[in-house]
């Protein structure tokens, strides 16, 4: 299993929401000490998400990607703020090796599609679901469509990977969503990022064993509450 940690940078500083609300932030300094301090742990991945542009649709962490691929040797998994063909170029031209969608999807269907044709294989289909429902715009919108059925719809476009979030368990610390991660894995044909609420070794553990692909570490890692490399060992078995 891959383990991604996550830097949330929100007016270009690393931070951490409860259940995705702007008004509930923890602020925690600069984006690459933090990038710095996951990869001398062993994160072969780095999880960048520009909350900034998931609010408002305007990028501003392509300079970040760029630093960022410039000190360390490491991937980068980037998403927020991606609702076009030219924001999804000049993210990848930043230095993000694929990113993840989900407001497009939703909102111009058309764009998306064009997406997953012009870039295979660096499309991660993000799956935020608040109460079963697909949610976008930084999860301040929530679709009538199931996240299950999304998925579907993704996996039939030919995507292969998505990263699925329970908003209900982002940032409160309150354990992942196991069993919803396995069926989402299982229903979808996906292969499957588990993201929100993963906050002890044990969480891990029983993704790793369930077979989920990978699984983000955001607030238990900042909190100290998981140790990153001992996570990324336990991946390793």
């Amino acid at each position: 299993m891959i383990l991604f940690p996550a830097i949330d940078v929100l007016q270009g500083r690393a931070v951490r929401l409860y259940k995705g609300d702007k008004k509930q932030v923890t602020d925690y300094g600069d984006p690459l000490e933090f990038a710095e301090k996951w990869v001398e742990a062993g994160a072969e991945w780095l999880h960048v998400v520009d909350l900034s542009g998931a609010f408002s649709g305007e990028s501003g962490i392509d300079s970040l990607l760029t630093e960022i691929k410039k000190r360390f040797r490491v991937k980068v998994q980037s998403g927020g703020g991606l609702r076009r063909i030219v924001d999804i170029r000049r993210r990848l031209d930043a230095g993000a090796d694929r990113v993840v969608i989900g407001t497009m999807a939703a909102l111009d269907p058309d764009e998306f599609a064009l997406a997953t044709y012009e870039f295979p294989e660096k499309i991660v289909a993000g799956i935020d679901a608040k109460d079963g429902r697909f949610a976008v715009q930084g999860w301040t919108y929530t679709t009538d469509i199931s996240a299950v059925e999304f998925g579907k719809k993704c996996k039939h476009m030919g995507i292969r990977c998505a990263l699925f979030t329970d908003i209900a368990k982002d940032g409160a610390m309150e354990g992942a969503n196991i069993d919803g991660t396995e069926r989402m894995q299982r229903e979808t044909g996906l292969q499957i990022i588990a993201s929100g609420g993963v906050s002890s070794l044990q969480d891990v553990r029983l993704l790793h064993e369930r077979g989920i692909y990978g699984a983000v570490l955001g607030k238990s890692i900042y909190t100290g509450a998981v140790d990153l490399r001992e996570a990324l060992g336990e991946c390793r078995r």
